[in-house]
C-alpha cells in the first residue's frame, strides 16, 4: 500500500512541476491559469497524501477557486496575450 502512494506522491510532484513550468513560459494569459490550477490540484494531492486535510480544503478553496476566478475576471478586463 505504501508503494502506491509513493507512486501517487511522484506523478502529482512531476505533474504540478510540468503544470508550473507551462504556466511560467505559456504567452496566452487563459492558458496560464489553467495550468496554474492544474498545479494547485496536483499539490491538493500532495497534500492529502501528506496527511494534511486541513491544508487542502484552504488550498484548493483559495487557490483553484478563488484565485483562478479572480485572475480569469482580470485577463476578461485586459488583453489575453503577452504582449511581447
Amino acid at each position: 500500500m505504501i508503494e502506491l502512494h509513493l507512486i501517487i506522491l511522484t506523478t502529482a510532484a512531476l505533474i504540478g512541476l510540468m503544470a508550473s513550468y507551462l504556466a511560467i513560459t505559456e504567452k496566452d494569459l487563459l492558458k496560464a491559469v489553467a495550468y496554474s490550477a492544474i498545479q494547485a490540484i496536483a499539490y491538493a494531492i500532495i497534500f492529502y497524501l501528506l496527511m494534511a486535510p486541513d491544508i487542502v480544503l484552504a488550498y484548493v478553496a483559495i487557490a483553484v477557486g478563488i484565485y483562478s476566478a479572480l485572475l480569469i475576471f482580470i485577463i476578461g478586463k485586459t488583453e489575453r496575450y503577452e504582449v511581447v
